[in-house]
């Protein structure tokens, strides 16, 4: 008898207990930085969800990501009336996305957890540097410059065809322009 309560008391305390489960399928290797880099870009609940979806979930769940700094691959956060660029080593997540609604991946995403404070600090410096970036660009006064100005941040650090995929709303709430006026800078881009 006192082992079937026991059986249920074990069984009660689980079912309550929310406990996340990191998937098994994803690979752990260890970088330079002493991160674990572990990937969170795969699991169950990507069967359903698109990676976008997951992606947003887990935001809104307040986790603390990073992306992967030693890949060339960053993600857009897509706010209410402006987006966010979160480049290599940026934390993303926690307080400062909750209210994320739309996330675009640039390049060949990867999220990694921090595996300690130090990393969690480096990664939120290196989240203010690239927002300083942006509001340089944002500061200046011609739409056209700053429309200018981020599309060659990015063909600084991606390829053409990374950037030719995203599209001109994306560029254009970074910095603050119209979307046209993303599109008629791309045009004379490709004109010269």
């Amino acid at each position: 008898m006192d082992s079937e309560n026991n059986n249920r008391c074990q069984t009660a305390l689980y079912e309550q207990e929310e406990v996340p489960v990191i998937p098994t399928s994803c690979t752990t290797s260890p970088i330079s930085s002493g991160m674990r880099q572990e990937s969170v870009n795969c699991g169950e609940d990507q069967m359903t969800d698109s990676p976008e979806e997951s992606i947003l979930k887990q935001l809104q769940d307040k986790q603390l990501l990073i992306v992967n700094p030693r890949r060339r691959n960053g993600l857009i956060l897509y706010k209410r009336y402006h987006a966010e660029f979160a480049g290599p080593g940026s934390a993303v997540g926690e307080v400062f996305d909750v209210d994320s609604q739309k996330v675009l991946p640039v390049g060949n995403l990867e999220l990694i957890y921090p595996e300690s404070p130090d990393d969690r600090q480096r990664a939120y410096l290196i989240r203010r540097q690239w927002v300083r970036l942006t509001k340089q660009i944002t500061e200046h006064p011609d739409p056209l410059k700053r429309a200018q100005k981020i599309i060659e941040q990015f063909e600084g650090f991606f390829d053409g065809d990374t950037i030719a995929r995203l599209p001109d709303e994306a560029f254009a709430l970074l910095v603050g322009v119209l979307p046209h006026t993303v599109r008629k800078v791309r045009n004379s881009i490709s004109l010269s």
